[in-house]
């Protein structure tokens, strides 16, 4: 998997139905899903590296194909 931009990675958010929830204080974002019960943090970075990108997906509760088909 390669590195995401911010913007793309909550468009994919938004279409699996998370909303945004609030801010850390930081440059972390709290975002949930009421349907699935499943809260993610999003770090509000410019690129979300590979590693970080599959700990989102998780936190989600999608896996790498059903993320990219967003």
């Amino acid at each position: 998997m390669k590195p995401l931009p911010y913007r793309v990675v909550i468009k994919k958010a938004r279409k699996a139905g998370f909303v945004f929830r609030r801010n850390t204080g930081g440059t972390h974002e709290i975002w949930w899903n009421e349907k699935r019960r499943k809260t993610c943090v999003i770090p509000h970075h410019h690129e979300i590296k590979p590693g970080t990108l599959k700990s989102i997906i998780k936190q989600m509760g999608l896996g790498e194909e059903e993320f990219k088909k967003l």
